[in-house]
């Protein structure tokens, strides 16, 4: 056997050994996602009703809607929230001032966002608003943890690395999500998305789960 097929059989081995240890990753991470979703909407349903209440008696409008993002390889999905809005959100989004647009445009997001509500207010602060995303994680369109899904017009802004986070399926909570969140600027968001993306493995999924967990209790980057 020459050099050259000794590197051609080596190479064709890893490849094998890589493929097998990432599809068994995926599997036992979906029968976990399955079992913590199931188990977790349970468990919290009475709390679920309770926020469906507060959302009522605070505001017009359904508790519960739906968001459409992109989920893995770009499939729009319409992922579940807890309302945190007024009703009248899009009329308010078209009186925005020139400073609250661009500002809007650049993250996403804004600092004081006059759309919100009082009970939506405490509900993302407190993570809660993501809860019903547990369905989406349990029917399959999400993972317990994962890169947070973006809306169609946001995944541009990842330039020509978008086919590589589109790649695993978005998640309930992400290592973005535990470092910092909305107190990162975007850049340093896909930079977050990526790593967990280029580094996934039981050992970070672990870390996601405990950072997120303290990241919430503390209220890290949750607005």
């Amino acid at each position: 056997m020459n050099n050259n097929e000794f590197n051609i059989i080596t190479l064709a081995k890893n490849k094998i050994l890589f493929w097998d240890t990432n599809e068994l990753y995926l599997k036992i991470k979906r029968l976990i996602d399955i079992i913590l979703s199931l188990t977790a909407i349970i468990l919290l349903l009475p709390i679920f009703l309770i926020i469906i209440i507060a959302i009522r008696l605070d505001s017009e409008g359904k508790a519960l809607f739906r968001h459409y993002r992109l989920g893995k390889n770009g499939k729009k999905i319409g992922i579940y929230k807890f309302r945190t809005m007024a009703i009248n959100a899009d009329e308010i989004f078209r009186n925005f001032t020139r400073e609250q647009k661009e500002e809007y445009e650049k993250n996403f997001k804004l600092e004081n966002d006059p759309r919100i509500t009082r009970i939506g207010n405490f509900l993302r602060k407190t993570s809660l608003d993501e809860l019903p995303q547990l369905l989406n994680i349990l029917i399959g369109d999400m993972s317990l943890i994962g890169p947070r899904p973006v809306v169609e017009r946001e995944i541009e802004k990842f330039g020509n690395r978008k086919n590589e986070y589109l790649s695993v399926l978005p998640g309930l909570t992400g290592w973005w999500a535990c470092n910092g969140r909305s107190d990162t600027s975007y850049d340093e968001r896909i930079e977050l998305e990526l790593y967990y993306i280029r580094n996934l493995s039981f050992k970070l999924d672990i870390q996601v789960f405990f950072k997120t967990i303290y990241s919430v209790l503390k209220k890290d980057g949750a607005k």
